[in-house]
C-alpha cells in the first residue's frame, strides 16, 4: 500500500500530476482542486491510495488524509468505483458528502456527473453512519456560519496557468465562463468552472 508520496511536481494535467519520487516519476490522479494547488518544479505530498485491478495499478491522490478516507469508504457502494469516488470528491467536500448523505438530500448527490436518483439513494441508505458526522456549523471548514464564502475563481487561473496557458488567457477564460459575474466561485464549483474554461480555451483536454 503506498499510503503517501512526496517529492517534485514534474507535470499537471486536467486530471492527473507526476510526481518525482526517487527518480521515478509516479502518475497520481486527482481532483481538480487538489491539482489546482499543486505547482510544476515545487515539492508536493499527497496522501495516497493504490487501486489494484487485474490489468492496472492506479495511484489517487488529495490533499488530505480525511479525503482519502472517505474516497475508500465512498467505494464501499455498490456500484461505486475509483472513478465515481473521485469525481464526488471533485464536486463535494468530504464534509459536504456527509451533509449530503445524514441529510439524504439527493439533488446534491446528483449533481455529481453519472450520479442518478437510484444511484443517490443507493449512496444514502448503504453508507449511512459510515461516513461520521459532519463538522458542526460555524466550525471552520465545515461551510457553515455567517462567513462569506471564499472567492476560488484565482484558484481556476492558477490552475490553467500550472496547466500551460498564460495568466491573462487563463483570466479571460475564467471571466467568459462566468459571464462577467462577481458572484464567488465557491469550492464545490471549482471543477466544473475549470473543464468550462478549459473548452473555451480549446484545450481539449478533459
Amino acid at each position: 500500500m503506498i499510503a503517501s508520496v512526496h517529492g517534485t511536481v514534474q507535470a499537471v494535467r486536467l486530471d492527473a500530476a507526476v510526481v518525482e519520487v526517487g527518480g521515478v516519476g509516479m502518475l497520481v490522479q486527482a481532483t481538480p482542486a487538489t491539482l489546482a494547488g499543486l505547482r510544476v518544479g515545487q515539492t508536493a505530498t499527497l496522501h495516497t491510495s493504490l487501486v489494484v485491478r487485474e490489468e492496472s495499478l492506479t495511484l489517487f491522490g488529495f490533499a488530505d488524509d480525511d479525503e482519502r478516507e472517505v474516497f475508500e469508504v465512498l467505494q464501499s457502494v455498490s456500484g461505486v468505483g475509483p472513478r465515481l469516488a473521485l469525481a464526488m470528491l471533485a464536486v463535494h467536500t468530504p464534509d459536504g458528502l456527509r451533509r449530503a448523505v445524514a441529510g439524504e438530500d439527493l439533488a446534491a448527490l446528483k449533481r455529481v456527473p453519472g450520479i442518478g436518483q437510484k444511484g443517490a439513494q443507493r449512496i444514502v441508505l448503504e453508507l449511512a453512519d459510515r461516513l461520521g458526522a459532519p463538522a458542526p456549523v460555524g466550525v471552520p471548514g465545515s461551510g457553515g456560519g455567517a462567513a462569506a464564502p471564499a472567492d476560488r475563481r484565482d484558484q481556476v487561473v492558477e490552475a490553467l496557468v500550472g496547466l500551460g496557458w498564460n495568466q491573462k488567457a487563463a483570466q479571460d477564460a475564467v471571466a467568459t465562463v462566468l459571464d462577467g459575474s462577481d458572484e464567488p466561485v465557491g469550492e464545490a464549483e471549482v471543477a466544473g468552472v475549470l473543464r468550462a474554461a478549459l473548452r473555451e480555451l480549446g484545450g481539449g483536454r478533459g
